[in-house]
């Protein structure tokens, strides 16, 4: 059998074999090595500072400190809104993914309504991915431990401390202090949206909003170094956060609760200023409302009932409530009638219980009937006789009338430190043609002299202009700051005072006569307050004028007994004054809606409110 015969192997050629192939796999490893150096040069020096910066970003997180909100006292260090501990859950938009389905999972863990998830999603979509948006705030004790133990579940999701604004006094000054509510859509868009990164509030209304850029502070930065789960490891860096500067304001809480004590639940309006300074020393607008539910979010239902509610509230009157001044402009007319030379405080006028324009039927009623006969200034001030400022005003001509009202401030916002303020309407043929494309009627000057027809003033508006008549006749501006304090190792530093205008009286000595024929009102024996001054016993003189805006008109001689009407129909009860007359420390304003009689109604509730102030101060 013949067998296969093997090749015969040759040494040399495997030899070759082996080296080419040796060759090639130390050229391929050597290439190898090459694109792995290069790439490692490349992520190394070329890119390292990108690549460095990325590393960094993942392993320490940059966290916004909020600052403590600035604290709000009164002149005398009540404190009048402060900050308490609570606890919120925050998100980050670029952690969580879906947005609806990591809202479904966290109710099955704390109690979320449709608003406030509603709240969330909108918030989260508004503002940058990497930027933190609140779900919940004032988490329970209870929800926060739930939430601890399902902590992995939620990615992107913490819980976090932070500081709650409470306003201890409730609704005792919501109007003047107003309220912080949650940062929206709108709200980003008037501030600098790096100085509020992590915030969840900001000033909605009153001094809450004025001030805001003094109560919020600077916000700080904290570095921390996180894990793949994006727990906190521990804290690398940081810089501190710097608190709001705390207010103190010219208000005076026990004033103020004296200023509700004495309406006795009655609605309507009052401000008390100090006469010298402008310093408003109490504000009041009835019925109030507690502003404290608005800070964590005020529920649909509870803000509808404020909104629906026909006393409104809300509704700020000593800021934005428009009143007819009736009768307590008189005191305003007859500077007027002085200073342009027009009467003196001895001239009369004969009332015979009403008034007709030369040629014209139409009768301008007093408010006795058959009249008051011949008064002068004292009288007719002390009687509040319409004849004596309906043959005034007529006298004096709608221009000079309006121009001469003008320089105590009527018809323009009085520039205090809230937002919001109404100018109510100074009257006059040219705003008359542009708010009703109407020419001026001579008539309508006769109603003008006794603070009716198209007035429209503020109780803001008229306490301003009455201190302007205790105080020789400047012009100060309504202000409700006087200190601020910037850290607890600082003591607080006055405010600089609003300087005061130049005079608006041309001759200031007829103040004098004015103020006295005001002080016949209470003191003298035909004043129309003297029956309420009589249940005071005062030891200094208070000059003041009552007034009456009517919501009706009387078309016949009848008397009208208002007791009768329908609530919404009853005149507003108005009254201003101030008091000592020799050195006035103090101006106020009354205003009672539907009270009727500003002598009977509103001149009581001024009265309590200056004795008040007057005994807790005496000179």
């Amino acid at each position: 059998m013949r067998t296969r015969s093997r090749p015969m192997r040759n040494p040399l050629v495997e030899a070759s074999v082996q080296r080419r192939r040796a060759l090639i796999g130390f050229i391929l490893a050597f290439m190898g090595l090459m694109v792995l150096a290069a790439r490692f040069a490349y992520l190394q020096v070329v890119s390292y500072e990108e690549f460095h910066t990325r590393s960094e970003a993942n392993r320490i997180k940059a966290r916004p400190i909020v600052p403590a909100r600035g604290l709000i006292y009164d002149r005398n260090g009540r404190l009048l809104a402060d900050n308490i501990p609570a606890y919120r859950l925050d998100a980050v938009r670029e952690d969580i993914g879906d947005l609806d389905e990591m809202v479904a999972r966290l109710r099955e863990v704390i109690e979320l309504s449709d608003e406030d998830a509603a709240a969330f999603i909108a918030a989260s979509r508004a503002r940058r991915a990497f930027q933190p948006v609140t779900v919940k705030l004032r988490l329970s004790e209870a929800e926060v431990a739930r939430f601890a133990v399902d902590r992995h579940r939620f990615p992107g999701v913490d819980v976090v401390p932070y500081l709650n604004r409470r306003y201890p006094y409730g609704d005792l000054f919501a109007h003047v202090i107003g309220y912080v509510g949650r940062i929206d859509s709108a709200d980003l868009a008037r501030v600098d949206a790096a100085r509020y990164s992590g915030a969840t509030h900001i000033g909605k209304a009153g001094v809450e909003r004025t001030y805001e850029g003094r109560l919020h502070g600077q916000v700080g930065i904290e570095q921390v170094e996180v894990n793949a789960e994006g727990r906190v490891l521990r804290v690398v860096g940081r810089e501190p956060a710097h608190a709001g500067q705390d207010l103190y304001l010219t208000i005076d809480a026990d004033l103020q609760q004296s200023v509700v004590d004495a309406f006795d639940g009655q609605h309507g309006a009052a401000v008390v200023l100090d006469p010298r300074n402008g310093e408003v020393l109490a504000m009041v607008s009835l019925p109030s409302y507690d502003p404290n539910p608005f800070v964590s979010g005020i529920g649909r239902l509870a803000y509808a009932s404020l909104l629906d509610n026909v006393s409104r509230p809300l509704f700020n009157r000593a800021l934005q409530g428009g009143y007819e001044p009736g009768s307590t402009l008189k005191p305003f007319v007859a500077m007027a009638g002085l200073d342009t030379g027009l009467r003196t405080p001895r001239d009369t006028t004969f009332s015979s219980g009403a008034f007709r324009l030369p040629g014209h039927e139409r009768e301008y009623r007093d408010w006795r009937r058959g009249g008051h006969g011949h008064v002068n200034l004292n009288e007719a001030m002390a009687q509040s006789v319409n004849t004596y400022f309906f043959q005034l005003a007529v006298d004096l001509g709608i221009e000079r009338f309006s121009a001469y009202m003008a320089r105590f401030g009527f018809g323009e916002p009085t520039g205090i430190d809230l937002q919001g303020e109404a100018s109510g309407v100074l009257p006059t043929p040219q705003w008359k043609r542009i708010a009703r494309n109407q020419p001026w009627f001579p008539g309508e000057t006769v109603i003008a002299g006794i603070g009716q027809g198209f007035w429209v003033v503020t109780p803001l508006q008229l306490v301003q202009a009455t201190a302007m008549l205790a105080n020789g006749g400047m012009r100060v501006k309504p202000h409700l700051l006087r200190a601020s304090q910037s850290g607890f190792d600082v003591p607080p530093v006055l405010e600089s005072m609003p300087a005061p205008g130049a005079p608006v009286v041309d001759h200031p000595e007829h103040l004098t006569a004015v103020a006295e024929s005001m002080v016949a009102v209470l003191h003298g024996p035909t004043g129309t307050a003297r029956g309420v001054m009589a249940q005071f016993d005062l030891d200094y003189r208070i000059a003041g004028k009552t007034g009456t805006a009517q919501r009706i008109t009387r078309r016949t001689d009848a008397s009208l007994d208002v007791s009768v009407l329908p609530f919404d129909q009853r005149h507003n009860a108005l009254f201003i004054a101030f008091a000592p007359v020799e050195a006035p420390r103090v101006a106020v304003m009354v205003v009672v809606e539907h009270g009727g009689s500003g002598s009977s109604v509103a001149a009581p509730v001024a009265l309590r409110i200056i004795d008040a102030w007057l005994r807790k101060n005496p000179a």
